[in-house]
């Protein structure tokens, strides 16, 4: 199968992000007959090529990878023109393409479900070529506004009434006034 699907296909590169392991071919400018083979699974990325007649077979972590990365392509009317989703590595040799299209319409898509299953941070190239995270994040999670506690949905519902949340709190009233040494009169019927 080639890059760009089966052979003779018109089909952009589009891998299953939940099929993995996948092996498929991707093009690669340094390489003998410009593509190579790759191997994607959870853990690791093998990368198989041949640069000038000699075969070469590189193993490398997901962990190493900076991220999945989105950059989206332009036209020359400034219309979006196509998308590519990367998984990235600091050498670029190393990158390999998850996702190639001509319309945008799934990509976001593929891109945050790639990064979900690699468990790698999501990350946009701009214009100008800088790489951004999108959203902000603690360690591996994406920080976002909490959201309001839904008290009909808790576990502890049936054990406290909501009646409860309802009560204001009592006022303390003053103290009772004690006068010692004197009779007491009590008033009956």
């Amino acid at each position: 199968m080639g890059a760009g699907g089966p052979e003779g296909s018109s089909r952009a590169l589009r891998l299953d992000p939940f099929a993995l392991p996948v092996q498929f071919s991707a093009q690669d400018g340094g390489a003998d007959g410009q593509t190579r083979q790759v191997e994607l699974g959870h853990e690791r990325v093998v990368v198989r090529r041949a640069v000038r007649g000699i075969p070469m077979k590189v193993g490398v972590p997901v962990a190493d990878f900076r991220g999945v990365t989105l950059r989206l392509a332009l036209s020359d009317s400034g219309t979006a023109a196509g998308i590519s989703v990367t998984l990235d590595h600091k050498d670029s040799a190393l990158s390999v393409p998850l996702f190639l299209a001509n319309d945008a319409d799934d990509g976001v898509a593929l891109w945050k479900s790639w990064g979900r299953v690699l468990g790698l941070p999501l990350l946009v190239i701009e214009g100008d070529g800088t790489v951004r995270e999108p959203f902000p994040r603690l360690g591996t999670v994406v920080i976002g506004t909490p959201s309001l506690r839904r008290r009909r949905r808790a576990a502890i519902k049936w054990r406290r009434p909501s009646i409860l949340l309802r009560r204001k709190p009592g006022v303390r009233q003053m103290e009772v006034i004690v006068h010692r040494g004197e009779r007491e009169i009590v008033a009956r019927d």
